[in-house]
């Protein structure tokens, strides 16, 4: 007898592993041949085998056909006609995938149900080390002790040690401890000090009970930047108390022997800067900011570091090897193997991403066509240059002078401003950097300015706007600038400009700040004067003020939400925030053609910047520059590459003339497949003979190294997709083989992974499922029904011994690649 199920493919993925397993089921029950064909493509297979269930290769929308042949068939028809219609719809779903931006923490982790304590992330990387507890110095040892030297001669010798280690110091080295210089010379603590010692206490008493002091008031602060000073007066008290009472022998030393994760409560810059650093790699601080010294030193290092962690949760593990993730933010203790295995191999693909990307690093940027862009960096604080400049940076293209005056009780001084300016031109070695005259007010209030509070700040008292009033301030800080011109190539940039009248009245106090300094005879150099391109009124008149200035810097975050009227920090309107709309491109063109048709100068700052998926429309707008945290510069070197300038040009035109931003981002989605230079099939993505111990372990090794050639940027996020499918079904077909596989947004360049493996792993809870040789597929969405073609392709020639054997016993990357294309027909 024959039957026949007619049926349309409702299911959104087509029938893949999961699917195929439910019909797989419910027809294995019957003796009859049931036979499921495929009446779009012809392709037909056994129902009571998965993998030739797969291998028809249906897609949602297929008309199919269930025939059925045997003794049961007219039973058979009656079940699977009811299956078909009410269940088989139901077994599959759409795959939800976690929302891009979050931190995810890694499948590949998470499966291992490791012990985990969440931290604050203060410095990026991944540490392994003993687990070692920093034993700090009590200062109330010197309590009641009485000193061998006067006040006067401990801070003498304390700042004669200090500039003697200043002369060998590096950049980073050298900004903390001319802080420390600046505190022994503090008013507040010499006077109290002083005035102590008058009083009849002992030196010992007189610098604990100021200390104290002038703690207890920082701590009291509503600014994490100063409650974090207390760190550097401690450091500051503790040296000038063994310094004044050498009889006590009190050491600071602490010595590390092996590598080392250090634990501590508190850790001053001085004493993270005693330790060997051959042997520090990593520091979980129980109480450390992101803006303290220490943490700044940390991430010049690149010491990974968390904070938030009290002692008592790690106290079992001391003289134990631990892990510390400093950009998932976790410390790791009680490591299984797998654990450990999880973190050794993701210390391993960092390294390979950091050589891959090292390629780039000191490499001029310039497109594929040859086109030069400028690819510079933003700093907020002197010892950000020098490992911006390690990073590839070809100039500073902003530093936020700001963060000098903020979160402090006075303003920086002249000599503490030329200091800072000078560090950062003389670590430049004569590449351009551009200084940004304090952006105080708005967003970035100043405590001792007591500027008054505005309803929308943004629009309001900020910038140059409140020069005028300040002017002292200014003209400080345009002395400093001035005598630290010479050491560098000097560009001053003039934040929130939006009239001619106001860069004429800045360009007045210039000139009069120099007539000063020629007058006292102070020597200083010369300058190039930019403005911000923030305020849109400035793109209409950008013909005049190419007659006043020498370049122009986009702002593009607030540029974007000036001309759109958006407040980026108001949740009720931040969705209408885009820099792609056309209104925004149209005004990036007329900024960038008014700037070039006058000869002028002009780079972007603004965080899109560093977004490779806008890439090519900034080249394609021609802009001179562009400037980025340190982090984004060699991957943005690599990026730019890809693209030939003309094309970009014609794209940006495009871009121009769209009329919503949708039509802008699906205009890029198409430029972006149709510069795919990454080919499927590439043996950049073969990996043989690899030693892995887990699932977990190969999903996070062909993922990461997914991300270390460039295929994507969304490393855990991919990740995420590649598990979701993993949890609808095993991707396990038998015979040694496992496709895991994801059809999604967070692959650049759609690829074909292979790893064959030393040993088998165990692929699912089925004995049978053991794999030694993995294929993953990581498709884009817009690959159109490529995804399953491949799938079903692959599990066809699987079921066939000799090409199983043939792909395990290739010798080469080469031979794997060459294989498969010819089988596959790619």
């Amino acid at each position: 007898m024959k039957k026949e199920v007619a049926f349309t493919c409702e299911l959104p993925n087509g029938i893949h592993a999961r699917p195929a397993n439910h019909l797989e089921a419910v027809c294995s029950q019957f003796k009859s041949d049931i036979t499921l064909k495929n009446l779009r493509n012809g392709n037909q297979g056994s129902a009571k085998s998965v993998l030739s269930l797969v291998g028809t290769d249906t897609l949602l929308d297929d008309p199919c056909s269930l025939i059925i042949e045997g003794d049961d068939a007219e039973q058979a028809f009656e079940t699977l006609a009811k299956y078909i219609q009410e269940e088989f719809p139901h077994c599959d779903e759409e795959l939800v995938v976690m929302e891009q931006g979050d931190v995810l923490m890694p499948q590949s982790l998470m499966r291992h149900n490791p012990t985990l304590i969440h931290a604050k992330r203060l410095s990026a990387g991944i540490a392994k080390g003993k687990l070692v507890r920093y034993t700090d110095v009590e200062l109330s040892v010197f309590d009641g002790e009485e000193a061998s030297m006067s006040f006067a001669d401990a801070k003498q010798a304390v700042t004669e040690s200090l500039l003697a280690k200043a002369e060998t110091a590096n950049g980073q080295e050298k900004e903390i401890i001319n802080a420390h210089l600046g505190i022994l010379k503090d008013d507040a603590l010499n006077d109290q000090v002083n005035a102590m010692v008058k009083q009849g206490d002992s030196l010992a008493r007189a610098i604990l009970k100021t200390v104290a002091a002038i703690t207890d008031t920082l701590l009291q602060s509503s600014s994490d930047y100063l409650k974090e000073r207390v760190l550097d007066i401690k450091d500051i008290a503790l040296q000038l108390l063994i310094t004044s009472h050498p009889h006590l022998n009190v050491l600071t030393e602490f010595t590390l022997s092996e590598p080392s994760v250090v634990i501590a409560n508190d850790l001053t810059p001085s004493q993270f800067l005693g330790l060997d650093r051959a042997y520090l790699k990593g520091l979980i601080l129980t109480q450390a900011g992101s803006t303290s010294h220490t943490v700044i030193l940390a991430r010049a290092f690149n010491i990974p570091a968390v904070s938030g962690v009290a002692i008592e949760q790690c106290a079992s593990q001391e003289g134990e090897t631990i892990y510390v993730d400093g950009g998932l933010g976790v410390v790791a203790v009680e490591t299984s193997e797998s654990v450990a295995a999880y973190f050794e191999r993701a210390i391993w693909l960092a390294d390979k991403k950091a050589q891959v990307e090292g390629e780039f690093v000191h490499q001029a940027a310039q497109t594929k066509d040859g086109k030069g862009i400028e690819i510079a960096a933003n700093i907020a604080c002197t010892v950000e240059a020098e490992p911006a400049f390690a990073k590839g940076a070809e100039g500073i293209g902003l530093f936020r002078t700001e963060m000098l005056f903020m979160d402090r009780a006075t303003a920086p001084d002249e000599d503490e401003q030329f200091n800072a300016y000078k560090a950062v031109l003389e670590a430049a070695e004569g590449k351009p950097v551009i200084i940004r005259t304090m952006d105080i007010g708005g967003d970035k209030p100043i405590d001792y300015l007591n500027l008054p509070h505005e309803h929308n700040p943004f629009l309001g008292y900020r910038a140059v706007r409140i020069y005028p009033q300040f002017l002292a301030l200014f003209h400080t800080q345009i002395r400093a600038i001035l005598r630290a011109a010479p050491f560098g190539h000097t560009k001053v940039m003039i934040p929130m400009i939006q009239s001619i009248e106001e860069i004429r009245w800045v360009k007045e106090q210039i000139a009069t700040v120099k007539a000063v300094m020629d007058s006292e005879g102070v020597s200083y150099g010369e300058i190039e004067l930019g403005i911000m391109v923030e305020i849109p009124s400035v793109a209409f008149i950008m013909d005049q003020f190419c007659k006043e200035v020498d370049f122009f810097s986009i702002g593009s975050n607030d540029m974007t939400q000036y001309l759109l009227a958006v407040d980026r920090d108001n949740d009720n309107v931040a969705k209408l925030y885009n820099s792609l709309a056309p209104s925004f491109l149209r005004l990036l063109d007329a900024v960038v053609k008014g700037a070039h048709a006058n000869d002028k100068w002009v780079g972007l700052c603004g965080e899109l910047g560093a977004n490779k998926k806008v890439l090519p429309l900034l080249i394609g707008a021609g802009l001179d520059e562009l400037s980025m945290a340190a982090p984004s510069i060699a991957p943005t070197k690599a990026a730019l590459r890809q693209f030939d300038s003309a094309q970009c040009r014609e794209l940006f035109e495009q871009a121009c003339n769209c009329a919503t931003i949708a039509d802008v981002e699906a205009l890029l989605d198409t430029f972006s497949r149709a510069q795919e230079d990454k080919p499927l099939l590439a043996t950049e993505c073969v990996l043989l003979d690899c030693d892995f111990n887990s699932k977990e372990e190969a999903i996070q090794t062909l993922v990461g190294n997914l991300g270390i050639q460039g295929r994507t940027h969304l490393v855990s996020e991919l990740e995420a997709d590649i598990w979701a499918r993993e949890e609808v079904f095993s991707t396990g077909l038998g015979n040694g083989f496992a496709i895991p596989h994801t059809k999604s947004d967070n692959i650049t360049h759609s690829s074909i992974s292979i790893a064959r493996l030393k040993k088998p792993v165990r692929w699912s809870e089925d004995e049978d499922s053991d794999a030694d040789f993995v294929i993953m597929l990581t498709l884009n969405k817009d690959q159109g029904d490529q995804h399953m073609r491949i799938f079903s392709g692959l599990a066809r020639k699987l079921i066939h011994e000799s090409f199983r054997n043939t792909i395990k016993n290739m010798a080469t990357e080469d031979e794997v690649i060459g294989f498969l294309k010819s089988e596959l027909a790619l």
